[in-house]
């Protein structure tokens, strides 16, 4: 039976690096881009009063470099050096960061975790291996993002929150991956030296004009499709990046990021019992951060909450992950909705494209509850005839039993 799972403590990086309140942002972006940290704790003294990252400085790009980061704080999680990795994992998923810090019993900062402090440990993890270990394509986002190698830089910025999530694959004119363009590479870019506002002093241009392949890493970090989510995490872990691409003949199909090597932790930790209500499923929605409709978000969540109770009659769910990936063309305005459904009978995926996203999700949610009854009804009709199997063996044991029976008592003589 796996052991308990690691703590904080285990996983932490102790003494992390941290930034007084009245730090300029100049001073935080420049240990982003040197160190590639994308969250770093700020502190009054030795009490932790926030964190300052990469997006909430982006989006709030008007303000001055000297403008103090104690102004652009966000509230971490509470972790503490007790919290479990699906605690800590649960976490990071529903705030979006990739760090949490770690505080002890007075509210002093001791410690941070990443999310690659999880991936990294994944790998050993008992509780995680196994016959119904999944495979990369099972757990990992689509690849409906994809940049080419001729965009400039000015393209990729209303879509900073997809590449902080993870990197972008790059491809060239006949769809060939190429690269990988991330946050550290955007990054790389708009830190650089300034003169006249926006103009780039090696390239004597516009910073917006950059071609993405000039920058792109390359060549990108790959599994092919069939790959154990467990081996790809060790590829992560080895190749020191947050993100693999999912490939079929050369072609990137889908992205396994970090956040669903997570939603794996989340949903094995999350072993349903008799007792398993629905109340208690963890429900994972990406791509719609910072949405300013409540009336979309309230109806996504009743649409979620009949699909799961339709899902519960045939299997017990655990975690529920919807991506939204708005395609964003001047042709259509298209969105992409993937769903992966973790349960007590393996995981289920369902995809849906269209410009309806409350249909799309309507959609989904009955195709996950079609997918559920239909392994129900097979696992049920297997039982039947393994019963009907015993059934029609136990005459053949018994009559082979009273025929001993009446060979020893002399009873068939007696019939003669």
């Amino acid at each position: 039976m796996p052991g308990p799972w690691p703590t904080a403590t285990d996983l932490m990086t102790a003494r992390p690096v941290t930034l007084p309140a009245d730090a300029p942002i100049s001073r935080a972006l420049g240990l982003m881009h040197t160190r590639g940290f994308h969250e770093i704790p700020v502190l009054r003294k030795s009490r932790l009063l926030g964190l300052v990252t990469f997006e909430s400085i982006a989006r709030r790009s008007s303000r001055s470099l000297s403008t103090k980061v104690e102004h652009l704080l966000i509230l971490p999680p509470l972790v503490t050096m007790t919290s479990p990795l699906p605690e800590i994992a649960e976490q990071l998923l529903a705030t979006g960061l990739r760090a949490a810090p770690v505080v002890g019993r007075r509210g002093e900062l001791v410690g941070i975790v990443s999310r690659t402090d999880i991936v990294r440990a994944m790998p050993g993890l008992p509780q995680l291996t196994g016959r119904d270990s999944p495979t990369v394509e099972s757990i990992a986002g689509p690849a409906s993002e994809i940049v080419r190698e001729d965009e400039e830089l000015r393209s990729l910025l209303p879509r900073v929150r997809q590449i902080e999530e993870h990197p972008l694959p790059v491809v060239d004119r006949k769809g060939r991956l190429v690269g990988a363009i991330g946050i550290a590479d955007l990054g790389g870019v708009l830190w650089r030296p300034e003169r006249g506002g926006k103009r780039d002093v090696r390239v004597g241009a516009s910073v917006l004009e950059v071609k993405v392949g000039s920058i792109m890493r390359s060549p990108p970090i790959t599994v092919e499709v069939g790959t154990p989510a467990l081996e790809a995490a060790r590829r992560m872990t080895e190749e020191k990046v947050s993100s693999v691409f999912v490939i079929e003949q050369g072609r990137p199909v889908r992205v396994l990021g970090q956040t669903d090597l997570l939603g794996l932790v989340v949903g094995r930790s999350r072993r349903p019992t008799a007792q398993t209500s629905l109340e208690n499923v963890y429900v994972e929605i990406v791509g719609l951060r910072g949405s300013g409709d409540p009336a979309l978000l309230a109806e996504i969540d009743s649409l979620v909450a009949r699909g799961l109770r339709r899902v519960g009659r045939y299997v017990q769910p655990t975690l529920l992950s919807l991506h939204f990936a708005p395609h964003a063309t001047h042709r259509t305005n298209d969105l992409t909705v993937d769903a992966r459904l973790h349960t007590d009978h393996g995981i289920f995926y369902a995809s849906h494209t269209g410009w309806n996203l409350l249909a799309g999700v309507s959609g989904l949610l009955d195709e996950l509850a079609g997918q559920t009854r239909r392994v129900r009804e097979t696992r049920r009709a297997a039982r039947t005839r393994s019963v009907r199997g015993e059934a029609d063996e136990t005459p053949v044991v018994d009559g082979e039993l009273a025929e001993r029976i009446r060979r020893a008592t002399g009873e068939d003589d007696d019939e003669e």
